[in-house]
């Protein structure tokens, strides 16, 4: 792909204030979404939670946003969600990076994630990011009743991933010059 001619998209954690642009993001990227209290929650309530947002640099918008659950050792991604007018724009790429970014910076040695068997381009886009398949959640999804694909990585801290990620980063700044795959306000 080509260089954007803009400034690139800027990728910082999740804050309670983010939660009413958020919830806008996942009622039109999915149906049917969360709950409208449960970002809220999330942030607020589940220490395990870490989420990032996706924004626009120019005008500030919230484009996409990520999440994951860190579980003793694992990283377990719970959500990923792109404005269906911003997707084909790589940033789904932007934000599996920056959660595995926070991932690694919380000493996670793993990642896993369920994915809806009818969507192949999510899974090719975590296939990339060295996720791969282990199983099946049969029914998981509740609107309807589709099954769920179980997809994990090996090694997160390890050299073989690392490199993985560099190339990914690569290719992710060539597209948006200048941007930081690691979230804002990461701790």
């Amino acid at each position: 792909m080509a260089p954007v001619s803009q400034l690139p998209p800027t990728l910082s954690m999740m804050h309670p204030a983010d939660a009413t642009e958020v919830m806008s993001v996942e009622q039109l990227a999915y149906s049917p979404g969360w709950p409208a209290t449960a970002f809220e929650r999330e942030l607020t309530q589940n220490g395990m939670a870490r989420y990032i947002v996706l924004r626009d640099a120019g005008t500030g918008r919230i484009d996409g946003f990520a999440g994951l659950w860190l579980m003793v050792d694992e990283a377990h991604v719970v959500t990923v969600a792109v404005l269906p007018e911003s997707r084909r724009k790589g940033f789904g790429r932007i934000l599996v990076a920056g959660l595995m970014a926070v991932a690694i910076e919380h000493g996670m040695t793993m990642a896993t994630l369920e994915v809806r068997v009818s969507n192949e381009a999510a899974r090719g886009l975590y296939r990339s990011f060295g996720f791969y398949e282990v199983g099946t959640r049969k029914r998981y999804y509740a609107d309807n009743r589709e099954d769920a694909v179980i997809m994990t990585t090996e090694d997160i801290q390890g050299e073989a991933y690392r490199r993985r990620l560099a190339r990914i980063a690569a290719g992710i700044e060539e597209q948006y010059p200048g941007i930081d795959l690691i979230p804002a306000g990461l701790a």
